[in-house]
């Protein structure tokens, strides 16, 4: 059976409440920091004019039926004609992002200080973190949780016999590093929220490819079936006219 422990309230004001608030300054620190780092670029006018057709495409294909189907069908030979639609990307001209990374030094330069301004200041952190306070037990959280949880929520303590909604100093330091989106969106705005988890997929990348969105919203846009409901609404509210009126 799992042990009920008493949590001593020097750990609350001395390990957890220093941790929570240093996690938010190093986060607040490093978006400034990156943001000083973050070198001036003009955006490529042909990227800026692609995006733009994306988001008119996508918005033809998500309001499609409010539109006739004659004035839907010719919309979508404007973007999707094989001969000079603006989705409609030759063979020839296709473009590798890797390619375009490292033949674009700005480019690279920005992705290495990005990489940088997430694995330094984690790196100092965890330390920092396993060095002070390793194996306390810092929070309890106020519901039950399955054992599938141990290995999430106490890491650092290997007791098997303490109960899983208790949690360890280094599990609340994860915690914290992948949970704290939404008080940075309400500090630093909603567009500068972006959590660790997001930095970790993009470290993979190499680029945005223009090319492979125009493909597929391409495909996206071909196989939309139309069906135009404006006379439908018509047709609802002359019902609920002839009821008021009787």
């Amino acid at each position: 059976m799992a042990e009920d422990l008493v949590l001593d309230t020097a750990i609350r004001d001395w390990v957890l409440i220093p941790l929570s608030v240093v996690m938010v300054l190093i986060g607040i620190l490093r978006y400034f920091v990156s943001k000083l780092m973050r070198s001036f670029q003009a955006p490529d006018p042909k990227i800026v004019k692609e995006g733009q057709v994306i988001i008119r495409a996508r918005n033809l294909r998500s309001a499609a039926n409010f539109i006739p189907a004659r004035a839907f069908r010719a919309r979508r030979i404007y973007f999707s004609n094989e001969e000079n639609g603006l989705l409609h990307v030759p063979k020839g001209q296709t473009q590798n992002a890797q390619a375009q990374m490292f033949s674009d030094p700005n480019m690279a330069m920005d992705m290495m200080k990005k990489n940088l301004s997430m694995i330094i200041p984690q790196t100092l952190t965890f330390a920092w973190v396993n060095f002070f306070f390793s194996g306390f037990v810092a929070a309890k959280i106020p519901f039950p949780l399955t054992q599938r949880f141990r290995s999430m929520l106490q890491n650092g303590i290997d007791l098997s016999t303490v109960d899983v909604s208790y949690v360890s100093s280094r599990s609340w330091y994860f915690l914290n590093l992948f949970g704290l989106r939404g008080l940075f969106s309400l500090i630093l705005g909603e567009e500068n929220a972006m959590d660790d988890t997001q930095r970790m997929m993009q470290m993979g990348g190499f680029g945005f490819d223009p090319t492979k969105s125009l493909s597929a919203e391409k495909d996206g846009l071909d196989i939309v079936q139309h069906e135009w409901v404006l006379p439908k609404f018509e047709q609802r509210a002359e019902a609920v006219l002839r009821k008021l009126v009787k």
